[in-house]
């Protein structure tokens, strides 16, 4: 981190520095399927694939890119703007319960929006998804189809949930301790919320909050030591890739690597300021769609990693925790020019890369399968 506030403060007196040449691929790219906005994709125990397209649907697609099924059942999405269906995970016991959890955004009164969680049974057989309760909301709904973050991630040991919380590109929400918005959330499977959260005592929607002063959270995953991270979209300029901490504010609006669309300056992160910096940023920016702590071994050079999709960057983006020039061993270690907005990145059970491509304004997108070079 010290490094990261270091090369920040000389920023402020240079010029926006050009983006790093791509990396030569090293993997072969199979196209697997093709799809109208593809959302997030989880995998089933059998190898099939659930897939979220932002429209509203969910979708089990198998090895060879064909729909299976088109699921119904699935909640009513508020479609528009960055909204629709958006992440969709496994419970940790999905083998025995069938259950699985969507995110997506929700319509309230007067023209007003957030995301929502909620969990069901995957009947499979049938093609249903039965007994739908949602567990969590952004708090509160407030105008505007943007930000609203929503990657879901499971600890480890199945025990807690947490949920990326956008700040519905309002700014102050992000450091209002009376919203969800702008933070990171942790609760139970169920929903409710954890005793031992860090502001648990102050009551409401707060006992919620984990973390605070995030902007537009993407990415979201825990890395096999247990370490949860994430992946944000900056201001102008100024995305994050960072640990997430119990208790941090990470100082959204107060403090960012970027400014404002409209050209107002925010101030870099600096040393002392109270909040925690990033742990690599990205000027100019990439916007980080999604994340994957890769743990599998079909890629060696890989494992430990975090893997990065790109939209405005078109691309896919290596974060290394070893890295030889940070003393906290956190750098960008490769980006691999992939010609189209990278929506998301998944592993499957063999330790193949699974990236979606959203396709962009025309939603015609596609998933792909990354091998190594034979």
């Amino acid at each position: 981190m010290l490094t990261s506030l270091i090369a920040l403060a000389a920023l402020a007196a240079q010029d926006v520095p050009e983006a790093p040449e791509p990396a030569p691929h090293s993997f072969d790219i199979e196209v697997i399927a093709d799809m109208e906005e593809p959302w997030a994709l989880a995998f089933l125990p059998d190898g099939r694939m659930l897939v979220t397209e932002k429209a509203g649907r969910l979708l089990v697609v198998n090895g060879d890119g064909e729909v299976e099924t088109d699921v119904s059942g699935v909640p009513e999405v508020d479609y528009g703007g960055q909204g629709g269906l958006g992440d969709v995970v496994l419970h940790p016991d999905f083998a025995e319960n069938g259950m699985i959890y969507l995110s997506y955004a929700e319509a309230g009164r007067r023209n007003r929006r957030g995301a929502a969680v909620g969990r069901g049974v995957l009947d499979l057989e049938n093609g249903t998804l039965e007994d739908f309760e949602v567990i969590w909301r952004q708090n509160p709904k407030v105008t505007g189809r943007g930000h609203y973050g929503h990657r879901l991630a499971f600890t480890p040991d199945g025990e807690y949930l947490f949920i990326s919380s956008g700040e519905r590109q309002k700014f102050n929400p992000a450091q209002a301790m009376n919203m969800n918005l702008g933070k990171i959330v942790r609760v139970y499977p169920d929903g409710s919320i954890p005793e031992d959260n860090p502001f648990y005592d102050q009551g409401g929607v707060t006992r919620e909050i984990w973390t605070l002063g995030m902007r537009n959270p993407l990415g979201l995953d825990f890395d096999a030591e247990g370490n949860l991270w994430e992946v944000e979209m900056g201001p102008r300029h100024g995305d994050e890739f960072q640990r997430i901490e119990k208790g941090e504010n990470y100082g959204y609006p107060k403090v960012s690597m970027g400014d404002h669309y409209s050209g107002r300056e925010i101030p870099d992160h600096s040393e002392g300021d109270g909040f925690r910096a990033p742990d690599e940023y990205w000027v100019p920016a990439i916007s980080p769609s999604s994340l994957l702590m890769y743990k599998g071994d079909m890629f060696p050079e890989w494992t430990g990693s975090a893997l990065i999709g790109a939209l405005s960057g078109q691309a896919l983006v290596r974060v290394t925790l070893d890295c030889d020039t940070d003393p906290d061993g956190v750098c960008e270690a490769e980006r691999f020019d992939m010609g189209a907005r990278i929506r998301a990145v998944d592993e499957a059970a063999d330790g193949s890369v699974y990236l979606m491509e959203d396709g962009g304004e025309r939603g015609e997108g596609r998933i792909l399968r990354l091998t190594p070079k034979n």
